[in-house]
């Protein structure tokens, strides 16, 4: 194996995994494979988007290829940003903006949410495999902590904290990428072996 790609060019993902992984395993990204170019999320499921990233760079590099979608899931919009939470608005903070204006009004035990990832790994000859993680939570009235990105200044754990309050490393211990990525180690390795 000469490695694995990662199919995102979001620098934070990118940081994220290569924390979860560390070093036994060589990981590049879309950032070193620049011809591919953006890969279209037409899927209505994190699933189906992590698959159409994965299977299309496994193709165009012929290596195994790991992709992720992941998004925020509101209940009170009725499942809302979902799988578009990454084209919400432009911007992070646009993001968040608006999330809280759409939130305005409602009770905090009513703003339950929870990030999902999806990862599917994706070998050369297109066999997939798929794992996913979950992080429950609720949508706070404002911004707070200035670690992680997206939506986590504005996701609360039950014990109050947002998710941009934690370390690196208390956050891989229970984010939904994190899950997701621990639950795809046993296939990872099995590549090393």
């Amino acid at each position: 194996m000469k490695g694995l790609v990662f199919a995102t060019s979001n620098r934070g993902k990118l940081v994220e995994l290569q924390g979860l992984v560390g070093a036994a395993l060589p990981i590049q990204s879309l950032a070193d494979f620049p011809s591919i170019g953006e890969i279209d999320e037409t899927a209505d499921t994190f699933e189906g988007n992590a698959e159409l990233k994965a299977r299309a760079v496994a193709r165009a590099t012929g290596r195994w290829a790991l992709a992720d979608d992941s998004g925020l899931v509101v209940d009170a919009l009725q499942g809302r940003p979902g799988v578009r939470s990454a084209r919400y608005a432009p911007t992070d903070r646009e993001r968040i903006e608006k999330l809280l204006a759409e939130l305005d009004g409602v009770a905090t035990e009513q703003r339950t949410a929870r990030f999902v990832c999806s990862l599917c790994l994706c070998s050369p000859a297109q066999e997939v495999r798929f794992t996913r993680g979950t992080c429950e939570g609720r949508i706070g009235r404002a911004p707070r902590g200035a670690h992680g990105f997206g939506y986590d200044p504005i996701f609360e754990l039950s014990d109050g904290h947002t998710l941009a309050e934690l370390t690196h490393e208390e956050k891989s211990g229970l984010s939904h990428r994190g899950q997701a990525f621990r639950l795809m180690v046993p296939h990872l390795q099995a590549l090393l072996g």
